[in-house]
């Protein structure tokens, strides 16, 4: 049986995009866009402006592809340039409001019934404001800390705790929205 080294796999593919071989840098796309397309639509709620993103972050992760060190993975290289690029669309389309807030309350947010489906939960998503979203998604989903998303964000770190607090609770809202629809009490 032959072992083969996927890391070097990847690696000798990413050496030849470099190289501008267009069969290299398809076969990455090929393989991330589906992925990165997701990532997109956490944070854009038209499905066509997140494929406009996505494929202006992919220009940006070809262009900038030398600079891969391949240290960590390559996928969340390619994720944080996606992140990115999604933030700043928003900002770009001046959509986003935070508001300071210093007054929040850590709340635990597991517990999702398994009774949704993944697009009723990224609908509830989409209907918050893109503030509470950007920073929702950026603590819930993609693990940074509030540390980091105020630096991301250009905002506070209380910002980014009270923008998490209030999504929570607008979430919550929904849900039990959704749940009271769905039982037939509303």
């Amino acid at each position: 049986m032959k072992v083969i080294n996927l890391h070097q796999e990847e690696k000798e593919l990413i050496e030849l995009a470099v190289a501008n071989n267009r069969h290299a840098q398809q076969k990455i796309y090929s393989k991330f866009s589906p992925k990165m397309l997701s990532v997109c639509r956490q944070y854009i709620k038209d499905l066509h402006n997140a494929e406009d993103i996505m494929i202006t972050a992919f220009m940006k992760v070809f262009t900038n592809l030398n600079k891969f060190e391949h240290k960590g993975s390559f996928e969340g290289w390619i994720r944080r340039i996606i992140i990115n690029e999604c933030i700043s669309y928003i900002r770009v389309q001046k959509k986003v409001k935070f508001i300071e807030d210093e007054n929040y309350f850590e709340d635990s947010f597991n517990n999702i019934e398994s009774q949704f489906s993944v697009d009723d939960i990224q609908s509830l998503i989409d209907n918050l404001p893109d503030g509470y979203k950007m920073v929702f998604n950026l603590y819930c989903v993609e693990g940074f800390k509030h540390q980091e998303i105020a630096t991301m964000l250009g905002i506070n770190e209380g910002t980014s705790k009270s923008q998490l607090s209030h999504a929570r609770k607008m979430l919550k809202e929904q849900i039990n929205k959704l749940k009271n629809y769905s039982n037939g009490t509303e």
